[in-house]
């Protein structure tokens, strides 16, 4: 079972979303623990080779593996989320 470590930006954009999304990612964070095993993990590539996302409905969270931790780096809409 991974520990799942969300970032100081990532929890702010978390506060901005609407409570429904919120639940949603809170549910994500619950499947990364079961990392690796979790369906729907998606690597990156190009400039963002080494991270993975994990999606629920148009939201979107970023996260990396080192070794048995997960950190959450980015939470966000489709939209906006591949930039950088």
């Amino acid at each position: 079972m991974a520990q799942v470590k969300v970032t100081s930006a990532a929890l702010k954009e978390l506060a901005k979303l609407p409570p429904v999304i919120r639940e949603r990612i809170g549910k994500l964070f619950q499947r990364l623990q079961a990392w690796p095993a979790v369906s729907g993990a998606k690597p990156l590539s190009g400039d963002l080779a080494g991270w993975y996302r994990l999606r629920t409905g148009d939201y979107r969270i970023r996260y990396r593996v080192e070794g048995e931790t997960v950190i959450v780096v980015k939470i966000g809409h489709r939209s906006e989320f591949y930039e950088g």
